[in-house]
């Protein structure tokens, strides 16, 4: 029987040809659960915004480990000690960091899973596999965790510098055509380098610093904080909240097989099990589109109402300030909803919410981008620049939204 070909190369319209470097990479891309990435949204609800914005998880897990694979070369290249067995950890780790998203990438996590978030169930992925797989991800369990000795390899795959960051910026910026976040990635690899087990930033690269740290604010506020995305993203929510009532309630709704058993149980990370898992892993966002393409069409004037706004992109109005609103604005647009389709306040407030957005491209004293001078001396990001703006995106800028229907006249 002819051998089955596992160094693949792929095509990615971002970087061009991506290598997958060894059999064990390549079976963990084909297994199941990783499969299922290509049927979870990158940027949720986004591509209402941005029409091209239909990119997946499995995209972005695929363009991580690519640049992972610079990066392993980069710090090689300046005699950073990097073992084989550390290589593939590394491209594991960073491959697998988003396997525990679920439908929409955050919905379900303020929804009808309580407390467990996909960082959790990533690592709940890994070692299922490890299992599957004799032991051969438990290096990249350890450095995903940042369990394992050498610190400069967690911070590849989580810091304020890492290829996950450098991947979804430069691939975020392409599908949405937004051009502020086009950073350039490769640069700010080849500048990396490790000193005292710390990643740092050779001071040459200070500039491409600048533009990663900017083109992040500018991101945040035009695209992932956009108020379109925002309001569909918390419709989405109220949908699969309002779905969970009417079910504990005792009402039938139509819904895949994966949907409803999260519809019909309160899960936790208490009884999050590995039978839990496996069902996790057939719900996906096609689950969630069907579903509420059926519900329609369902009695429940909420919930019917709620999921022909996605999906005719038929959204509530939104408005942002800097300060909180008055208390009777609220409370008059419920007033006016309840009043025009005869319905409770309770429910009318389905469809009349506030929040907040919080907006902090840099965070000091967090895992800090240290930049490292000729001379040895290593400084902050923030006070190694001549550009001011940098130390004001290290402070929070929160701003107040408000939702609500579009009032009959």
């Amino acid at each position: 029987m002819k051998k089955r070909n596992k160094l693949k190369i792929l095509n990615d319209p971002i970087y061009g040809f991506i290598t997958i470097p060894s059999e064990l990479i390549f079976d963990l891309i084909e297994h199941t659960y990783f499969q299922r990435l290509r049927r979870i949204s990158q940027m949720g609800l986004s591509y209402l915004v941005y029409p091209g914005a239909h990119h997946t998880r499995f995209h972005h897990a695929l363009g991580c480990m690519h640049l992972m694979q610079k990066a392993v070369r980069a710090l090689r290249f300046k005699e950073v000690s990097i073992s084989d067995e550390e290589e593939e950890a590394l491209y594991i780790a960073i491959l697998l960091h988003d396997i525990g998203h679920g439908p929409f990438s955050h919905a379900m996590e303020h929804s009808i899973v309580n407390e467990v978030n996909h960082e959790s169930i990533s690592l709940m992925f890994m070692q299922e596999i490890n299992e599957e797989f004799n032991g051969s991800l438990t290096l990249a369990i350890r450095i995903f965790r940042g369990e394992y000795h050498r610190n400069f390899l967690h911070q590849l795959i989580s810091s304020q510098l890492d290829m996950d960051r450098l991947d979804y910026l430069k691939r975020d910026s392409f599908y949405t055509g937004v051009a502020e976040g086009n950073i350039n990635s490769e640069r700010l690899i080849t500048m990396l380098t490790v000193v005292d087990d710390e990643l740092v930033i050779e001071e040459k690269g200070i500039y491409s610093v600048e533009k990663f740290l900017l083109a992040r604010r500018l991101m945040y506020w035009q695209v992932y904080l956009h108020k379109t995305s925002i309001v569909a993203e918390r419709l989405l929510i109220r949908v699969l909240k309002r779905a969970k009532e009417l079910v504990d309630k005792g009402e039938e709704l139509p819904a895949s097989r994966a949907l409803s058993f999260f519809l019909e149980h309160k899960i936790t990370s208490e009884n999050f099990t590995s039978e839990v898992l496996d069902t996790f892993s057939k719900l996906d966002d096609y689950d969630i589109v069907l579903a509420m393409k059926e519900w329609v069409h369902t009695k429940d004037f909420v919930l019917s109402k709620l999921s022909s706004m996605i999906i005719d992109r038929d959204l509530l109005k939104i408005k942002i300030k800097k300060k909180p609103f008055q208390k009777n604005k609220k409370e008059n647009h419920i007033q006016k909803f309840k009043n025009a389709y005869k319905i409770s306040t309770e429910e009318a407030r389905y469809f009349v919410f506030e929040g907040t957005i919080s907006n902090q491209a840099y965070h000091l004293n967090k895992q800090n981008i240290n930049i490292l001078y000729k001379s040895k001396k290593i400084v902050d990001i923030v006070k190694a620049t001549d550009e001011y703006n940098l130390e004001a995106l290290s402070k929070p800028v929160t701003k107040y939204f408000m939702c609500y229907p579009k009032h009959k006249d």
